[in-house]
């Protein structure tokens, strides 16, 4: 039976927020109609994501853009789907390398406020899987696996003032980050790329992520279903370029 976006969209917020009525409703009902419409009824059907990865892929966004009174909501709503506390945890450490330190403390932060009023305790069990000895190597494997022989060239003919920037990558974001449990490989490239998508003026980056996804098995249609679910909370332009990064990197037929 046919349901129209409106009843979808009622049946999806309060599957995500419970019954609750946000606070825009009675001071701005027609803008509040106009997201809720469009974000619950339209954007979270269209496609084949589930909500647990619809709700990672907001939580990186939102933690991406600092919306932080949106991100404490979807912290709540990622838990109602049946995201458990270490995936929550493990999606806002992704962004760490893309972002920085600081604004991935912030977002922490709000994570750690839901945590603790659901009475979830903290710390949550680790999910590391290197040591000091070993994070470079495993972090350069990782990289070789999502982008092939290439990350290797790039260390070799990376100039000598620059070595440490391609020694960084490998050790710190592949080799603290991606070798983590918590999250597959696959759902962790895929998270980057919503991120780098996100920031915005990093297409070079984007599309670089865009063959990683390729290359670990996410299908173009699941790429383009994530930058889709990224449209209502990075807008128009930052949605815009990303398409093209992937219609470039995997041209249509």
């Amino acid at each position: 039976m046919f349901v129209n976006r409106i009843d979808r969209s009622i049946e999806k917020y309060k599957q995500l927020f419970g019954d609750g009525v946000p606070a825009t409703h009675v001071t701005d009902p027609d803008f509040q109609d106009i997201l809720s419409h469009f974000i619950f009824g339209e954007v979270f059907y269209q496609g084949e994501l589930d909500d647990k990865e619809r709700e990672l892929i907001t939580l990186v966004v939102l933690a991406t853009n600092q919306t932080l009174l949106q991100l404490t909501a979807h912290v709540s709503a990622a838990l109602s789907v049946g995201l458990t506390p270490v995936e929550i945890k493990e999606a806002v450490y992704q962004c760490g390398p893309y972002i920085g330190f600081p604004k991935t403390l912030n977002a922490i932060d709000k994570v750690n406020e839901v945590f603790k009023a659901k009475e979830i305790v903290l710390p949550i069990e680790s999910q590391k899987t290197v040591n000091e000895q070993n994070r470079s190597q495993k972090g350069l494997a990782t990289q070789v696996e999502i982008f092939g022989d290439v990350i290797k060239k790039m260390q070799k003919n990376a100039p000598s003032n620059q070595t440490h920037i391609q020694e960084y990558l490998s050790a710190f974001c592949f080799g603290d980050f991606y070798t983590r449990s918590g999250l597959d490989l696959q759902t962790r490239e895929l998270l980057t790329l919503c991120i780098v998508s996100a920031l915005g003026g990093a297409e070079g980056q984007v599309k670089a992520h865009v063959q990683g996804n390729l290359n670990v098995g996410n299908a173009k249609e699941r790429l383009i279903d994530a930058i889709t679910h990224c449209l209502p909370y990075m807008g128009f332009p930052r949605t815009l370029n990303a398409l093209a990064c992937i219609n470039e990197i995997s041209p249509e037929n």
